[in-house]
């Protein structure tokens, strides 16, 4: 277990009564103290893959899919009712360069493969096409929505501190 597991995102302020206060806010605002990131941004994939996972037995959702449009961390919250989203995007930005790196690239995986399969399913005919296409789709993204998810809640070493700490 390393230190860095335990401690809030970083801040201006590393230490003190301000980096308790800037936590504690986080934490109310359901945003994870120790990575600055909420899990909120993971509706905008859960959304898509909603859909997707109708294609199968409804295929007109398939047009349903294709008005999804990808959303920086940013902009979802620009867009949405999440009450702390100026707070949200805030403490993205000031999260570690690290831990904002291995989100930014799973999230950048899930958009790239969202994307490829909205223009593969436009460009096809068939409805069987476009259900495997979802389904594929689907297989893939689910995993990396609950990678994004670890990541959020400060992974394996996060959970470990957690549960020794009770």
């Amino acid at each position: 277990m390393s230190s860095t597991a335990t401690q809030p995102a970083r801040t201006h302020v590393q230490t003190g009564p301000e980096a308790a206060a800037w936590a504690e806010r986080l934490r109310v605002a359901n945003i994870n103290p120790r990575t600055g990131l909420a899990t909120d941004y993971l509706n905008h994939f859960n959304e898509a893959v909603m859909l997707l996972e109708m294609v199968p037995d409804m295929p007109e959702c398939a047009e349903d899919f294709l008005t999804w449009s990808p959303l920086s961390y940013a902009e979802h919250f620009t867009a949405s009712n999440f009450k702390a989203r100026d707070l949200a995007i805030e403490a993205y930005e000031k999260a570690d360069p690290n831990v904002r790196a291995q989100f930014d690239h799973i999230t950048d995986t899930m958009t790239s493969i969202l994307t490829a399969v909205g223009s593969a399913m436009r460009e096809v005919e068939k409805d069987t096409t476009r259900v495997r296409l979802a389904e594929q789709a689907t297989l893939w993204v689910k995993p990396l929505i609950a990678a994004c998810g670890g990541i959020i809640n400060g992974g394996a070493e996060a959970d470990v501190d957690t549960i020794m700490a009770n």
